[in-house]
């Protein structure tokens, strides 16, 4: 096969980080990204972008180590280049603390991010309800700029972005020799997938650009992340919930809450709004599979359900995405052969 066509479907993070590693990995794939909506209207626009993985109870831990660690690297080299300020990635310091301390003292990505220690008693009197601190170096992804930044590395590679709702896997058959399913909270609907729940969020962008260090409460429910631009104030983890509607009284807890950990918030201006539903489940669905209808086949990838956790390993994920789309390619090779033998 000269040039395997491959269809990636959903244009947030994940799909187009994965359509992007497709490129790269298999310069000779023709690929196209399907997607009911593109950047700044999808979930992912709404998240914060921080670098602090979040545990998925169904993955081995040096799995999750190896994605959070190959996701760190790559952008770790675009933060110090001169791509930057147009990916809308940089460095940022501060505060993980607890009102008791965790059973886990020293996380499995502590190693990763630079500079991992505990706070010290000085630093914790900054934070008179909590008890224990971890403080460490890490990374912010700002968006959109990050995923306009990807789309743009996506168009100059020669791939396709099309505004199209995809309703079954099955009508990309014959169009297509291979489909990635990054549909997000969507792959509930598209491909049946019980196991799959949206984890509603809610969050406030305010201006406050006196806030430099971000202050994350240890159970991870009250966050404050500076960006660029803007600093998110967060937030909600509302399992279950499809409400996309901001509620007011929601938005005056998670001003409360982040006030309580850094009260010169109380300043902010220009407070915006942002609900979105994080696709969760146990386990990150990664996977090859062949679905059959008739005699035919088609050869899909999986590569969602991050959840809360997507901008931690995205670039983790798409790596080993791009491998199975290279296994798939290899069996179609395989498959041709034979029908021609």
């Amino acid at each position: 096969m000269a040039s395997p066509r491959v269809a990636v479907v959903g244009a947030g993070l994940v799909g187009l980080s994965t359509a992007l590693r497709i490129t790269e990995a298999l310069p000779s794939c023709r690929v196209t990204i399907l997607s009911e909506q593109f950047s700044p209207n999808t979930t992912s626009d709404v998240a914060a972008g921080m670098l602090i993985p979040h545990t998925y109870p169904g993955t081995p831990i040096h799995v999750q180590k190896q994605w959070f660690k190959e996701t760190f690297t790559y952008l770790f080299a675009i933060s110090s280049s001169a791509e930057a300020p147009e990916a809308g990635i940089h460095l940022v310091s501060g505060w993980q603390v607890f009102k008791n301390p965790p059973k886990d003292e020293v996380p499995f990505w502590s190693d990763v991010v630079l500079g991992f220690r505990s706070m010290s008693e000085a630093e914790l009197q900054k934070f008179p309800q909590h008890k224990y601190g971890q403080a460490f170096t890490t990374l912010k992804c700002d968006c959109p700029p990050y995923l306009l930044w990807l789309e743009n590395r996506l168009k100059a590679n020669g791939v396709h972005l099309h505004t199209r709702k995809v309703a079954d896997l099955w009508e990309l058959h014959g169009e297509y020799d291979i489909v990635v399913n990054c549909a997000g909270i969507g792959a509930r609907q598209l491909v049946g997938d019980q196991q799959l729940f949206p984890v509603r969020g809610q969050v406030l962008k305010v201006h406050a650009p006196w806030v430099k260090n971000f202050v994350r409460d240890g159970d991870g429910s009250t966050y404050i992340y500076p960006g660029v631009h803007s600093i998110t104030l967060g937030g909600t983890r509302e399992k279950d919930s499809w409400h996309l509607s901001p509620d007011s009284g929601t938005t005056k807890d998670i001003f409360d809450r982040c006030c309580s950990l850094e009260p010169s918030l109380q300043r902010a201006q220009d407070i915006r709004v942002k609900v979105g539903l994080r696709p969760s489940r146990s386990h990150v669905r990664l996977q090859r599979e062949v679905l059959s209808r008739g005699g035919a086949k088609l050869l899909v990838v999986h590569n969602y359900g991050h959840g809360a956790g997507g901008f931690s390993v995205h670039r983790g994920t798409a790596e080993e995405a791009a491998r199975l789309v290279a296994e798939c390619i290899a069996a179609l090779q395989g498959s041709l052969s034979r029908a021609k033998l």
